[in-house]
């Protein structure tokens, strides 16, 4: 079944335009509404107006409101038209004539009416608009540019030397409100600029010139400083060619010199921390830095997953007394397997081991200090107050739940040996034994039974004040047994002998603990809180306290395959990772811009503090 649609309208010189749609179907509807079968723009035809359906060989019409229709000019809400026969139906201006072409039903709609009392040839859209009330479009378009110019162009001028010579003074600002340059913005400001959003001046010093490196430096200069100079930057980065050569060329030609901080430092990217910077601003010097800058000690790096050289912690080459910052150290790569001289002997997998005498004792302890079957990291390694990195193990807190320096109990008080202080501990036991006596002999007493004869009783006194007299040389012996093998300090510590035979200087070397191994890069055990300590740190390998059990690059690739994607191991849940995710220039104890970013959508408290592992083996935090 087939209906044919013909429009016909009349140009201004009588003749007709037809316009002919074709809607397949068995029904078709009349109406205003410009989805029905015949559309006629009428405000007297309802937006559905009528449906008209065949059957066979008649026409049925029926109105789908209350408002009728007129059929050969009856009023009416429903007719039956013969199709042999045709007939005509009107729907307020619109003439509608129906036949046949076949199988297929003919509707020619006409207009015969004006849809209003004003001349017929008026556009029906006009009728029902302000259009007439209006200015013409020349004289619209010639005042909204006027309006344009003032408004973003002549009042931000204005403002703007209104206020120039702010720029130059220090701890001046504007005044708050509204100023009419800041439409020229294009974005917020970040939550470390955010003071300046009245202040254009800070940064945009001079009108109509890029932001230069001097109005940085105002803010920014010691942030700046691990830097390389500008030329070598642009030396690393090699001339551009192609295209990239044609824009620099443009940027120049327009002072915008290459090598500007805001090259790679973006402000204006919306509220919240700075976007990171784009890892192409880095591979763009990094990536084949060797051929341009010879004389560089840095390793190539493109992409982490694919293109960046083995970690070189920074190494303790021998620990100092007293400030460990100041301990000698050296970056050394892991594929050279470095040993660490801290000052300590500690075996890892002696503590760690599930079956062996330390579990044991943990067993023992376990409802004093919450030990599990075997002792785990977190039983000795304390997570920081951000949970980004670890405390310094101390001794009184780990240590000393198994490992007691007590050497005399007076009533329920145990009496310990000063950790840490070796002169101390030697006074203690010298002390010690000149302020006690020796065991007093049974025989001394007055019940106890006795040879007879007044010579054995002499003979025990005597042999007892030997001993009282002899009583103080048994601290020397005392203080060598704690500084040699077996004893409280010679297990842990490295002792330092006596610089003669017989000498009691004993002295125990400098313990320093690595609060952190990368200082070019960045890291947050808080976002591996789910991983376990040993899948990253085999602790449970390690004998001795001079083992560094940082992860490998080729540890790391098994989750973080770059910002490309590409990874030289297969990965099953890859983690894009970004060169800024691990790497800040700023100078201080902040984490980086992503990581901040991404802390902030997990609603935490920010990162204030971002610390590798102080002892070198990761700790699963307790729950």
């Amino acid at each position: 079944m087939m209906f044919i649609v013909r429009q016909v309208a009349l140009k201004a010189d009588g003749s007709e335009i037809v316009r002919q749609t074709e809607v397949a179907g068995d029904e078709i509807f009349i109406g205003r509404n410009a989805a029905n079968g015949v559309h006629l723009p009428d405000l007297a035809v309802n937006p559905v107006h009528a449906r008209i359906e065949r059957r066979g060989n008649d026409l049925v019409i029926t109105a789908q409101s209350q408002q009728p229709f007129d059929v050969d000019g009856r009023s009416v809400e429903s007719a039956t038209i013969d199709l042999v026969r045709g007939g005509e139906l009107r729907f307020g201006g619109h003439i509608i004539v129906l036949g046949v072409e076949g199988e297929a039903v003919t509707l020619t709609v006409r207009r015969v009416e004006a849809v209003s009392d004003s001349a017929e040839d008026k556009e029906e859209g006009a009728i029902y608009s302000l259009k007439g009330l209006l200015p013409g479009k020349r004289m619209s378009a010639w005042s909204f540019a006027l309006l344009v110019l003032i408004a973003c162009l002549a009042w931000p001028i204005y403002t703007w030397s209104s206020y120039k010579d702010l720029a130059y003074k220090e701890k001046v600002s504007r005044p708050a409100g509204f100023h009419a340059d800041t439409v020229w913005s294009s974005g917020k400001l970040s939550q470390a600029h955010k003071t300046l959003k009245n202040d254009c001046q800070a940064c945009h010093v001079d009108a109509f010139v890029s932001v230069r490196d001097n109005a940085c430096m105002t803010c920014h200069e010691k942030d700046a400083s691990p830097h390389a100079p500008m030329t070598r930057q642009l030396t690393a980065r090699g001339d551009p060619t192609g295209f990239a050569a044609f824009t620099r060329f443009v940027a120049a030609s327009f002072n915008k010199p290459a090598g500007r901080c805001v090259e790679c430092h973006t402000e204006h990217e919306g509220a919240g921390a700075m976007q990171p910077t784009q890892q192409r601003f880095c591979a763009e010097c990094h990536d084949g830095m060797d051929t341009r800058l010879t004389n560089t000690k840095l390793d190539n790096a493109a992409d982490f997953g694919n293109a960046h050289p083995q970690f070189q912690p920074a190494v303790l080459v021998r620990p100092l007394a007293g400030d460990d910052t100041k301990a000698p150290r050296k970056r050394i790569s892991l594929d050279k397997k470095p040993k660490e001289n801290n000052g300590l002997k500690f075996p890892h997998d002696l503590h760690l081991n599930k079956t062996g005498g330390v579990a044991q004792m943990g067993r023992r302890l376990a409802g004093k200090h919450g030990f599990g079957d075997a002792l785990e990291c977190a039983d000795c390694h304390e997570a920081d107050k951000n949970n980004v990195g670890f405390v310094a193990v101390d001794m009184e807190k780990s240590c000393a739940m198994c490992h007691s320096l007590a050497f005399d109990k007076i009533g329920d008080t145990f009496r310990t040996l000063r950790h840490g202080e070796p002169e101390q501990v030697k006074a203690d036991l010298r002390a010690f034994y000149r302020s006690t006596a020796p065991t007093r002999p049974i025989n001394l007493g007055s019940l106890a039974r006795q040879r007879p004869g007044v010579v054995n009783s002499r003979r025990t006194a005597a042999d007892y004040a030997r001993a009282v007299n002899f009583r103080g040389g048994r601290a020397d012996q005392a203080i060598r047994q704690v500084f040699s093998r077996g004893g409280a300090c010679y297990d842990c510590h490295v002792v330092v002998p006596p610089s003669s035979s017989g000498g009691m200087d004993y002295k125990i070397a400098p313990v320093a603990q690595t609060s952190r191994y990368l200082q070019k890069g960045w890291f947050t055990h808080d976002a591996h809180d789910k991983e376990e300590c040993t899948s990253c740190h085999l602790a449970e390998k390690s004998s001795q306290a001079s083992d560094l059990l940082l992860p490998g690059i080729k540890d790391c690739r098994t989750c973080h395959v770059g910002e490309t994607g590409e990874s030289l191991i297969k990965v099953k849940k890859p983690v894009e990772s970004t060169c800024a995710m691990c790497h800040d220039y700023h100078a201080d104890k902040g984490a980086p811009w992503l990581l901040r970013e991404q802390d902030k959508k997990k609603k935490r408290p920010e990162i204030t503090a971002a610390m590798a592992h102080p002892a070198g083996a990761a700790a699963r935090l307790r729950r």
